[in-house]
């Protein structure tokens, strides 16, 4: 599994129309779904909510605490096609929390551990941990250490790194992707001293430059908001990391219109597909219209993929741009 280029899990976002819209901009970038919670998967349409195609390379994440459910959950998840599934140990929201999972299992890594070992125990898939540095004042390096310690010992090889601690009470997710400081040496250290342990770096990244920069010290990054505001910066990196040729806009969108179209016909109003590209013609003439046109007739009863049609009618080629 390569993990160069990753897409972080992003509630809200990173729903299976919106990786297959980035999988035309990226055919290496592995790409993670939003959290699904294991007693929603398991109690819940199963079948809906493991839907997925042309998305490949693919990881669901999960979010749960009990390991028996999660090894449940896991082997779901393998026979739904996906290529890796991953353990949510670094959201902070209040809803999470209530729930005793997410950024609050940091301070039960003996629980990681045994969630892990369920887990890996009941599929053949790769099983992933994605976490943050700490949580409030349990933000030394030694915490995080000790935490990393226990799943390894359980087994665990592959690592996600959101470099920043989480604050359980008084800021919101948002604030929590922002305020608390990034921490990129702690993520140094532990892969010195976990020699034998992928750990791909996450928090802050949102340049070429910066990427760059970071490949040549961890053996992959994780972008998540940069690349899901300005989707063509997905395109950018696949060619500056990969070396293959840049994806046309055009092009992709043309293939996920094509996606969109079939969709629709299955019932998927517009407005779930329609929402992944406002920000894909970040940086050109006419950009903002573009998006002010989708977002105000996006959400329309009879909205058709129609509406895509008429938003880029506003976009200009650079070239006609005096």
């Amino acid at each position: 599994m390569q993990r160069t280029l990753c897409v972080a899990p992003m509630m809200g976002c990173t729903d299976r129309h919106c990786r297959f819209l980035f999988r035309q901009l990226s055919p290496n970038a592995l790409l993670y779904s939003e959290m699904l919670t294991s007693s929603a998967l398991i109690h819940g349409d199963t079948d809906r909510l493991l839907e997925h195609a042309g998305d490949e390379p693919a990881v669901l994440q999960l979010g749960g605490s009990n390991p028996g459910e999660l090894a449940r959950a896991a082997k779901l998840v393998e026979q739904a096609g996906y290529q890796e599934v991953n353990l949510n140990c670094g959201c902070p929201s209040d809803r999470v929390q209530q729930g005793g999972i997410g950024a609050c299992l940091m301070g039960e890594p003996a629980l990681v551990a045994e969630c892990f070992r369920a887990m890996s125990e009941a599929v053949s898939i790769p099983v992933t941990i994605k976490s943050r540095i700490g949580i409030d004042d349990q933000d030394n390096y030694e915490f995080f250490r000790d935490f990393v310690l226990h799943i390894h010992d359980a087994g665990c090889r592959h690592f996600q790194v959101h470099a920043r601690k989480a604050v359980l009470s008084g800021l919101s997710p948002k604030e929590n992707r922002e305020i608390p400081p990034l921490r990129y040496d702690y993520v140094r250290q532990i892969q010195q001293e976990f020699p034998d342990t992928e750990f791909v770096l996450n928090g802050g990244i949102a340049t070429i430059e910066q990427v760059s920069e970071l490949l040549q010290e961890f053996p992959g990054v994780m972008l998540g908001r940069a690349p899901y505001s300005n989707p063509y910066l997905l395109a950018e990196l696949e060619t500056h990391i990969f070396k293959t040729e840049l994806v046309d806009r055009y092009v992709a969108l043309s293939h996920y219109r094509s996606y969109m179209v079939e969709q629709e016909a299955k019932g998927v109003h517009i407005k779930h597909m329609a929402k992944h590209l406002l920000g894909l013609f970040t940086g050109l003439p006419g950009a903002r219209a573009f998006r002010r046109h989708l977002s105000t007739h996006m959400f329309q009863e009879d909205a058709t993929v129609s509406v895509i049609d008429d938003a880029v009618a506003f976009i200009r080629p650079l070239s006609e741009v005096s």
